[in-house]
């Protein structure tokens, strides 16, 4: 089974796919002209406005609950398996795809934006599958992306989820990988029966709790160790170009670990972020696209960043070379994973950073496991438009418990390679298809622009701008205009009366 996986992610994950994310990153940001960097007082105040609707939830909660999917174990035990394949020099190919994706993931998250829609209960619902059929008109290729999806966040990547949680909990307890499993599928199936508010609520009280804790635990064992800090950071960009001794004969796998960790930890250009970007209130997608590009800086220049620099200012990793043999080894007999970043704080606070870390990655993972949820649902809810199979839902939740189950059970090395192929399979789709696409979010950026220097609240009017097929945005501002309309014809009958 093993050597099955590898040989099918060798093919996905390929060089082309390791330079298209980095040069689509680098083209968004162009295009866009630095957005994050130019937005980015924008972007932090976006996060806290807006309000929730019986139709939406709100750009915070939206923000937390793709955070949710980003912060997850690809922020200890990926940033870890980072380093052991690609070396220190992996973890400044994260930054950079983080810096660029953040463009990328404006691009995506508007369009999700723009062409979001009702569902049966009246919720937004949006993402690729949708952008794809509705901006492109291509309904064979948004059923693909919709079955990838499905498969990817429904089957694939749950089980690195809680392989994680099972490793960590056992490496910090002694609690075997099947009790894990037993107590993760139930409190899964207490929240994914409840719906997507449920899921939205959990993550806005969750999230902002654990990723806050972590980094102020980071920063601790960083602080212990500040003096080092200034050759840390040296080592991580002299190894990323191959300039530290050691590393050079591993400069590809360096990029190659980096991109790769780096787009499964912040999703931007996989196709994940724009499923909860559709389902917030906004009156401009410009609005959540901003939010949601901050997103990617909040998972992998903070998060991983902490991550990293616990584990190498501490010395607590090992590192591998092409062939397998060993090129740095300070943990001897530690696989890449958890354990690195237990080990790297339990230098620091001895007898809690096992149990710490063991927490922290419980919730991460979880609550990446309810954001696949969400994703999977979405994706069959548009199957459901076309055929209408409600049973279909139920059979997803049976599935993606059963992932969890048989992720929690295997072999670190399996589970990361299903999630590899998961990943993979969604990013090659969905980077198309947005380049095929970008042109609408541009206008939308443009139009956003250009209200915010008239001092103005802007609002969207696909009309006006020449976007076709933006239906919701459409029969919402004829609503509204309806509404006026009879306020003030009724406001006239009260005077005349």
């Amino acid at each position: 089974m093993s050597d099955l996986v590898n040989g099918i992610n060798s093919y996905i994950w390929s060089l082309p796919l390791i330079y298209l994310c980095l040069g689509v990153g680098l083209y968004f940001s162009l295009r866009t002209r630095f957005l994050q960097i130019r937005h980015i007082k924008e972007m932090v105040r976006l996060m806290f406005k807006g309000e929730a609707s019986p139709a939406g939830i709100t750009s915070f909660q939206a923000l937390t609950l793709s955070l949710s999917g980003r912060v997850g174990t690809g922020n200890i035990a990926g940033v870890a398996t980072a380093i052991t394949f690609g070396g220190p020099g992996a973890v400044f190919w994260m930054w950079m795809v983080a810096f660029l994706g953040a463009g990328t993931a404006f691009v995506e998250s508007t369009l999700a934006q723009i062409y979001k829609e009702k569902d049966d209960n009246g919720l937004y619902r949006g993402g690729p599958a949708y952008y794809i059929e509705k901006g492109l008109g291509m309904k064979w290729y948004a059923w693909t992306f919709a079955f990838a999806t499905i498969i990817g966040c429904g089957l694939l990547l749950p089980g690195v989820q809680a392989n994680s949680i099972a490793s960590g909990i056992e490496n910090a307890f002694g609690i075997s990988t099947s009790v894990s499993a037993a107590v993760v599928v139930v409190l899964l199936g207490l929240i994914i029966f409840g719906g997507v508010k449920r899921i939205a609520h959990f993550t806005q009280i969750v999230v902002p709790f654990m990723a806050l804790g972590y980094i102020l635990v980071a920063f601790v064992v960083i602080a212990m160790h500040i003096e080092m800090l200034p050759d840390v950071v040296g080592l991580i960009v002299g190894s990323a170009f191959g300039m530290k001794a050691g590393f050079g004969a591993i400069l590809g796998l360096a990029i190659e670990w980096g991109v790769k960790r780096g787009i499964y930890s912040n999703e931007a250009g996989q196709g994940t972020g724009p499923h909860p970007a559709a389902a917030a209130e906004v009156s401009h997608p410009a609005k959540q696209g901003l939010v949601q590009g901050f997103s990617v800086y909040v998972d992998t220049l903070f998060v991983c960043t902490a991550t990293a620099f616990m584990i190498i200012i501490t010395g607590a990793y090992n590192v591998m070379g092409k062939a397998g043999e060993v090129i740095v080894e300070q943990l001897p007999g530690v696989s890449a994973g958890p354990g690195y970043t237990q080990a790297a704080v339990e230098s620091v606070m001895p007898g809690f950073g096992g149990t710490f870390v063991a927490v922290a990655l419980f919730f991460f993972a979880f609550t990446t496991i309810l954001a696949y949820y969400y994703i999977a649902e979405t994706n069959v809810a548009y199957i459901n438009r076309h055929i209408h199979r409600p049973w279909m839902i139920f059979v997803l939740k049976i599935a993606l418990m059963a992932s969890v189950v048989y992720g929690s059970v295997k072999t670190a090395e399996l589970a990361w390679g299903l999630g590899d192929i998961g990943v993979g399979m969604m990013a090659w789709l969905n980077i198309v298809a947005i380049l095929l696409l970008q042109k609408p979010a541009l206008i939308a950026l443009k139009d956003y622009e250009a209200q915010k220097a008239q001092g103005l609240d802007p609002t969207f009017d696909p009309i006006k701008l020449g976007i076709k097929n933006a239906d919701i945005w459409v029969k919402d501002k004829k609503a509204k205009t309806d509404a006026a309309t009879d306020a003030v014809v009724t406001d006239a009958q009260a005077e005349r009366g």
